[in-house]
């Protein structure tokens, strides 16, 4: 994949992080130790996914 990745501002210098990049229509997903594994997720599945995070964890 040759798009631009990047990590939250609160992770740190290790690279023990989510990376993720914007896809059309979609997001993308790797693990920053496993760079070669990704997950592609659609708008709207993202959007439910980080729906069901935030009231899972309030």
């Amino acid at each position: 994949m040759n798009t631009r990745w990047f990590k939250s501002s609160h992770s740190g210098a290790k690279n023990n992080c989510v990376e993720c990049c914007h896809l059309s229509g979609g997001i993308a997903v790797r693990d920053s130790k496993a760079p070669q594994l990704v997950l592609s997720f659609a708008d709207h599945a993202w959007t439910v996914f980080l729906g069901a995070l935030q009231r899972r964890f309030r």
